[in-house]
C-alpha cells in the first residue's frame, strides 16, 4: 500500500497555513462524522483518516517530521538526527565512487545506528523484535479520575500487515544473498590509517535479503492505521503518573510481541474539590446558627450524599474528617478520606445587624488577644 498523503486527504496544498488546514478538516469532518452517517462503515473509515491527517498536520512538530521523512517520521521512537546521519552516510558512500569517507563527528551516530562492530563484529536483525511503546496524553475530568471510568481512544499506530502477517515479504518469496556485502553481513570502512568494519546497511548484518518486499507494507511488516482502543482508567488516576496498557503499543516485527501503550493523564481542576494523594478536601459553607448550635447537614461526595454532623461551637477553618469518602481503593492503594474545611458565612442584610450586635456582646474576651508576631 502506497504511503498516504495527508495533504491530499484533507484536500489542501503542502504550503497550506494552519488556518486553511483547520477549515478543511472541519468541513470534511462534518460531512463524514459517524453521527451524521450512522451505520456507514465507509464514512466512519473516512472520518478516521481525516482525524489522523489533521492530528499530524495541525501539530507543527509532527508536520515537520512528516514533510521530511513521511509516515516513518511519525513512528514512536523515531530519531530524526540518526536518520539524517544515515542519509549523509549514504550520500557520502555514493559520492565516493564505491569508497567510503566519513566525518569523524558522524562515526558515533552511524555506528550506533547501524550496530557496527569494530574488528569485524556483526549484528543481525533477522529475528523477532518487540514493537515500540506509545505515549498518549488524555484530558480527564477530576471526578472521573477519582472514580475511574472506561473510555475509547483513537490513535494512529503501526499494526501487523494483513498481507504478509508481519514478515515484510511477499508470500512465497525466498531470501537471497545480499549483493552489497556478498553475504558476509559486514563492510570495511577506512578512515585515514584506521580500518573498521560495520554491519551492512542494506541487509542489517544478516548477509541475506528477505526476498521481494510486500507491496502492502513496503517490506516493513507493519502499516500505520488509526485504531480505536477501549481504555480502562482505574480509580485514582493522577497527573504525571502513566497508566500502562500492555500490548496496545505498536506491533512487533517478524513475530515479536507488541509494545505497550502509556496513557499520560492531564487532570482538569474541580471547582470545589482538591486532592492530596488518596485524600480529598472541600470548603464547606455553614451558617452562623449551624456553627453556634451544631447541625446535621447533607454534603455531596464522589460516592453520593452523606449526612455530616457539625459540632456546636464550630469555628471557621475547623476541619472535619469523613472516613472512606475520598479516592476509592484500587489494587494495593487504600481508600482515601474526605476533609471538610468549615467556612462560617455571615449574613449581610440589615435585619441581621441587630442580631450580630447581640452576638458581639456575647464575646467575653478579645478574640485576637493571642495574635502576636
Amino acid at each position: 500500500m502506497a504511503e498516504r498523503d495527508y495533504y491530499q486527504t484533507l484536500g489542501v496544498d503542502r504550503t497550506a497555513s494552519n488556518d486553511e488546514i483547520r477549515k478543511a478538516y472541519r468541513k470534511l469532518a462534518r460531512k463524514y462524522h459517524p453521527d451524521i452517517n450512522p451505520g456507514n462503515k465507509e464514512a466512519e473509515n473516512k472520518f478516521k483518516e481525516l482525524s489522523v491527517a489533521y492530528d499530524v498536520l495541525s501539530d507543527s512538530d509532527k508536520r515537520k517530521l512528516y514533510d521530511e521523512f513521511g509516515e516513518a517520521g511519525l513512528a514512536a521512537g523515531f530519531d530524526a538526527e540518526k536518520a539524517r546521519s544515515y542519509q549523509r552516510w549514504q550520500n557520502q558512500s555514493a559520492g565516493a565512487g564505491g569508497g567510503y569517507e566519513y566525518n569523524v563527528d558522524d562515526l558515533g551516530d552511524i555506528f550506533g545506528d547501524l550496530g557496527g562492530m569494530f574488528g569485524g563484529g556483526r549484528r543481525t536483525r533477522s529475528g523477532p523484535a518487540r514493537g515500540e511503546d506509545i505515549e498518549a496524553a488524555m484530558d480527564i475530568d477530576f471526578l472521573d479520575a477519582v472514580r475511574g471510568f472506561q473510555t475509547s481512544l483513537t490513535l494512529q499506530r503501526r499494526v501487523e500487515c494483513e498481507t504478509c502477517h508481519g514478515a515484510g515479504t511477499k508470500p512465497g518469496s525466498t531470501p537471497t544473498t545480499c549483493p552489497e556485502c556478498g553475504g558476509s553481513g559486514g563492510k570495511p570502512v577506512v578512515q585515514g590509517p584506521l580500518q573498521f568494519r560495520v554491519s551492512c546497511p542494506r541487509c542489517q548484518g544478516s548477509g541475506q535479503l528477505p526476498g521481494d518486499p510486500c507491496t502492502t507494507c513496503g517490506g516493513t511488516g507493519r502499516i500505520l492505521r488509526a485504531e480505536t482502543i477501549r481504555v480502562n482508567i482505574p480509580p485514582g488516576a493522577e497527573a504525571g503518573k502513566r497508566i500502562r496498557l500492555r500490548g496496545k503499543g505498536e506491533a512487533g516485527v517478524r513475530g515479536g510481541p507488541a509494545g505497550d501503550l502509556y496513557i499520560l493523564p492531564r487532570i482538569r481542576p474541580h471547582p470545589i474539590l482538591t486532592r492530596s494523594g488518596r485524600d480529598l478536601s472541600m470548603d464547606l459553607p455553614i451558617t452562623v446558627g449551624e456553627a453556634v448550635r451544631g447541625a446535621s447537614i447533607e454534603v455531596p461526595t464522589p460516592v453520593g450524599i452523606v449526612k455530616v454532623k457539625i459540632p456546636a461551637g464550630a469555628q471557621s477553618g475547623q476541619r472535619l474528617r469523613i472516613r472512606g469518602k475520598g479516592v476509592p481503593a484500587h489494587g494495593r492503594e487504600p481508600v482515601g478520606d474526605l476533609y471538610l474545611h468549615l467556612m462560617v458565612r455571615v449574613p449581610k442584610d440589615e435585619i441581621a445587624q441587630d442580631v450580630i450586635e447581640k452576638i458581639d456582646r456575647a464575646y467575653s474576651e478579645d478574640v485576637r488577644k493571642d495574635l502576636r508576631l
